[in-house]
Parts: structure tokens; sequence; C-alpha cells
């Protein structure tokens, strides 16, 4: 047996000091980040745009809008998408934290600097935002190709 007590057959507990506390509150906690996260990327993909092209007509003083307010609009969902994003990417941490993933360390070999014949694996764990974010872009992708689809009628004179 090393030096330290524990056998190379054996696991060692590592807590840490940011350990969480075990029970249902701490369960009950990461669901509603979770919540978070899924209203979070919803109100990507339609409350800012919708949000933004609302103050947008609330600006225009008429029909006949300038290029200023396009491009108001443009950068106000520009600036409030990163915002979220921002946001959203903390609850995600924030959320890791709670359940107790170890943190890998802000450090990713970018693809070009990666050898071809190296290892295939992606080098950072799937988060659950990452879940979220798909599937709320599947989500939107599905409601615009039924809308498309569906609801939108045809753009050729009857």
């Amino acid at each position: 047996m090393p030096a330290g007590g524990v056998g190379y057959g054996q696991a060692m507990e590592q807590t840490s000091p940011q350990a969480p506390a075990a029970g249902p509150g701490r369960k009950l906690y990461a669901a509603f980040l979770i919540l978070l996260m899924a209203a979070g990327s919803i109100g990507v993909w339609i409350a800012i745009p919708i949000g933004w092209l609302w103050i947008g007509s609330q600006i225009a003083e008429s029909q006949q809008t300038s290029m200023g307010l396009y491009l108001l609009v443009m950068l106000g969902i520009l600036v409030s998408v990163v915002a979220v994003a921002k946001g959203l990417g903390w609850l995600d941490r924030h959320y890791a934290k709670v359940i107790g993933v170890p943190d890998e360390g802000a450090r990713m070999p970018l693809p070009w600097l990666r050898s071809m014949r190296g290892e295939r694996t992606a080098g950072r764990r799937t988060s659950v935002l990452d879940i979220v974010m798909i599937l709320s872009v599947s989500i939107a992708g599905l409601a615009m190709l039924v809308w498309f689809l569906v609801f939108a009628g045809s753009p050729l004179p009857t």
C-alpha cells in the first residue's frame, strides 16, 4: 500500500470546498436552473427578435422608415442575444457546480492545432446547456418548417 493509505485498486473520494450538499433541495434547484436555461434559449429565438421588432415599430413614425431604425433593431437583437448567451453560460457553469461536475478548465485546443491522427474525442463534456440549445434550435426549425409548409400559403399569385 502506498504512503497515502489508498491502494491502487481503491478509489479515493475527493471533496472540494464547493461540493454540493446532498438532498432533494439541490435536485429541485438544479431542475430550476435547467428551466431557466430552457426559458433563456427560447427567449433567444422568440422573445428577443419579437421584442426588438416591437420596439422598432413603436419608434417608427411612418411606414417609410429609415435605415437607422433597421440598424437599431439589428444591433439591439445582436447585443441582447450576446447578453442572454453570457447569462446562459453562467447558468450552465452554476448548474455544473450545483450538481458537482468537476471544472475541466477553460483550455481547449483549437481545431486546426489538433493532429488529424490524434484522439477523436471532443475534449470537453456535453453540458446541459448544449442539450437545451440543441433542443430549442430543433424545435424552432421544426416550427419554421411547419409554418412554411402549412400556414404560409403560396407566394405565387393565384
